[in-house]
């Protein structure tokens, strides 16, 4: 039998490749035979909640929290896929972990009481959020300047006529479709729009244009078709049957000029949402890997927020006509139907109306947006760093919002 230590971390692996059926294979054997059995319950309920089976998330967690009363992240993880789902002992549980040591049971503890008070103190949400995200803050690494700086090198890089320049030869497949925004903006929403199309496969967030970037960009090669050529054969043998597969990294943002200039029949898709909203769900988040470090700091997800909206507003005068696709999370709440069939007809696809019950749709997702893209649109989320009034005035200035905005 697999030790124990290495059936979770076997599991861990599986979830990190996307394979989300067998990581909670895994686990759930795990848990069967005892093997570390309140951790390997903990993330059998992580899995569940990405495949949509909530209840059976819940339940999964509650059976892990039981074992281990002292273990945060268990609380964390039941409030991602709800956070009503607290007890009164739950939380008193937490209070005290929130002044516990080590410091990652404090940041957890933190994380999820800002998540438990969102809607029923606000003041006391904020206060709790500020002290995890700075504790967590403290143990990441970030070079705020050169990521900065970065921004501005791509758009003087990425004018108009350097991508026109390479778009002849380019790669001349239509099988990618790029969403991209913000963190927390609605990218999940809107891929899982798309992936109940018939025809589209959701393959989620990819760090595989990245990847290929830097390996076929190292040591100052020139930019050429072979970036799109690889990248779009690597995309093909995910799903060889799809006639569209979606990429949703939010990031991939700082690549529409690329993508414009090496992929020209490629689709992207940007998706905005109300800029304090976007912040205060980044900021109400602990995300896995290392490259959001600025959002666990108000002033640097402001800066960092300032630069990606000045960068959209450079692709939006230097990307070729129609090349991006720009559509706000409201205007999808508000009006579903148009806004679907003009992603659609954006994609190249023809409508279908099982788009517009998207939460119905079987496949597994891996982002904080697992739970809320099993609902249907709702308008909860709309305005919702109104509850936490004059404590983000700080957060409006850096992002230029004017009172009342």
């Amino acid at each position: 039998m697999m030790q124990s230590q290495d059936a979770v971390a076997t599991g861990r692996a599986a979830w990190a490749a996307g394979d989300v059926l067998g990581a909670l294979r895994i686990f759930e054997a795990a848990t069967a035979a005892g093997a570390e059995y309140a951790e390997a319950s903990a993330l059998a309920g992580v899995c569940l909640a990405s495949l949509g089976r909530t209840d059976e998330a819940k339940a999964a967690i509650r059976r892990a929290i039981a074992r281990e009363p002292r273990q945060a992240q268990f609380y964390r993880y039941l409030t991602d896929v709800d956070p009503g789902a607290l007890r009164e002992e739950d939380v008193a549980a937490l209070e005290s972990l929130a002044a516990a040591d080590p410091a990652d049971v404090r940041i957890e503890a933190n994380f999820a009481l800002g998540k438990y008070f969102a809607r029923r103190d606000p003041d006391r949400s904020f206060d709790h959020l500020v002290r995890g995200n700075a504790e967590k803050r403290a143990l990441c690494s970030y070079d705020e300047a050169a990521t900065l700086t970065s921004f501005q090198r791509i758009a003087t890089v990425f004018q108009r006529p350097f991508i026109e320049s390479g778009r002849k030869r380019a790669e001349s497949s239509e099988l990618p479709v790029f969403i991209f925004g913000m963190p927390r903006s609605g990218t999940t929403l809107v891929e899982q729009i798309l992936a109940s199309h018939s025809m589209v496969h959701g393959a989620g967030e990819l760090s595989l244009l990245e990847d290929t970037v830097e390996s076929e960009l190292g040591d100052g090669a020139p930019i050429t078709a072979a970036i799109g050529q690889r990248y779009a054969g690597e995309l093909r043998a995910l799903e060889p049957r799809a006639k569209r597969i979606t990429d949703k990294n939010p990031l991939n943002f700082r690549y529409a000029g690329l993508i414009a200039m090496v992929m020209p029949n490629a689709r992207m898709v940007h998706v905005r949402r109300d800029p304090l909203d976007t912040c205060v769900s980044c900021f109400s988040n602990i995300f896995a890997g290392a490259s959001l470090a600025w959002t666990y700091d108000l002033g640097e997800l402001a800066r960092y927020y300032n630069c990606y909206r000045r960068l959209m507003e450079h692709w939006r005068a230097a990307l070729p006509d129609g090349a991006m696709f720009e559509m706000a999370y409201e205007d999808l709440v508000d009006d579903p139907e148009v806004q679907v069939r003009r992603l659609l007809a954006h994609c190249g696809l023809a409508w279908e109306q099982r788009c517009l019950s998207f939460y119905t749709t079987q496949r597994s997702v891996q982002t904080a947006s697992a739970t809320q893209v099993r609902k249907p649109l709702y308008r909860d989320s709309v305005k919702r760093s109104r509850a936490y009034g004059e404590l983000l005035q700080p957060l409006r200035g850096a992002l230029g919002i004017v009172d009342g905005a």
